[in-house]
């Protein structure tokens, strides 16, 4: 299948945005006349020039355009953002057919580009790879959807099914490994925001920084519903934008992040944090590191419905059950965030 072979392609190359084009979504676009590609491109970061338009630039005889056909992972765009529409630019360059993998939820978009495109005489394919393609931008697409950040709950637990030690101060048990701690790293750096509960910050005092990786730190949110943190923890440090909410419900608070147009959240703990979560429903994934050591006893780690599946995966030597909410990509294998 000629078609998917190249929205594979695009899908690699819009991953190459990971961490840079929040709130816009990633996307990829190749370029191929007569069975070769001859541009490719993808959106490098928001503000800047969409995959379509890096894709367009990079062919070096821009009159095969007229006979080629352009592969994009997701519609192209029919409005004016920061950046002039992608359909009007594909009218113009006169590129015949479009092959495009998922439409667009954006309100400003949904179908738009597609119809300027079949409006203009091109010829428009839709859906190729569309799972795949919508599994690329479920954040993007359950931001827009359901009006609230994309959710990842992400622990560690001991074998016998603890986070932590009993304590009242003290550091807190340490279960994952150096080279795992890096990969947590990694999921902060492509969140938006990172939020602990309470006695997570009271007793961990956690940066909720990427130290141990490249990329964006994400906003620090907490809840201090009476006013217990004291303001010389590393939350306060200023140095990076901190969110602390005294209101009781998890709904309000997203809600206020999706106003804050905060697009992702990962939700590190703790026990009880992480578990109101569950309960309520709200969370889009779940990603639980099984830790080689029993604790005996401890701070009980979040219970998951035996009923929800999971994929079990192992990442340098650790494994991960990894759940993915039915709803936030139906019908879609769980793809691992690292």
């Amino acid at each position: 299948m000629e078609d998917e072979k190249y929205m594979r392609r695009c899908i690699q190359l819009a991953r190459n945005g990971l961490c840079n084009t929040a709130p816009n979504p990633m996307v990829g676009a190749v370029i191929v006349h007569d069975g070769r590609i001859i541009g490719e491109g993808y959106h490098v970061r928001c503000g800047q020039a969409h995959a379509e338009v890096n894709a367009v630039r990079s062919v070096r005889e821009p009159a095969l355009l007229k006979e080629a056909t352009l592969y994009v992972s997701l519609e192209p765009c029919a409005h004016y953002g920061k950046t002039p529409p992608c359909a009007d630019m594909i009218v113009e360059k006169q590129i015949p057919r479009i092959v495009v993998g998922c439409q667009d939820p954006f309100a400003k978009v949904a179908g738009r580009g597609i119809q300027k495109l079949r409006d203009a005489g091109r010829e428009v394919v839709v859906g190729v790879l569309e799972d795949e393609c919508r599994a690329l931008i479920r954040r993007f697409i359950t931001f827009h959807t359901r009006r609230r950040p994309y959710i990842t709950l992400k622990w560690a637990e001991s074998a016998d099914g603890f986070i932590d030690r009993l304590r009242t101060d003290g550091r807190p048990t340490v279960l994952s490994s150096p080279l795992t701690s890096m990969l947590v790293h990694k999921m902060r750096a492509e969140h938006a925001a990172i939020l602990v509960g309470t006695d997570t910050a009271r007793l961990d005092n956690p940066s909720l920084n990427v130290r141990h990786w490249y990329g964006p730190a994400p906003v620090r949110v907490t809840i201090d519903r009476h006013h217990r943190l004291p303001q010389d923890l590393h939350l306060f440090d200023g140095s990076s934008p901190t969110l602390v909410y005294t209101r009781e419900s998890l709904e309000e608070i997203l809600a206020d992040l999706y106003d804050r147009q905060l697009q992702s959240l990962l939700v590190e703990g703790g026990s009880r944090l992480h578990q109101s979560f569950i309960d309520a429903g709200l969370w889009d994934e779940i990603m639980v590191e099984e830790a080689p050591v029993r604790l005996g006893e401890g701070v009980s780690a979040p219970v998951v419905s035996p009923r929800i599946p999971y994929r079990r995966e192992c990442h340098f030597g650790r494994f991960y059950r990894h759940y993915l909410a039915a709803e936030t990509c139906p019908d879609t294998p769980a793809e691992s965030l690292f």
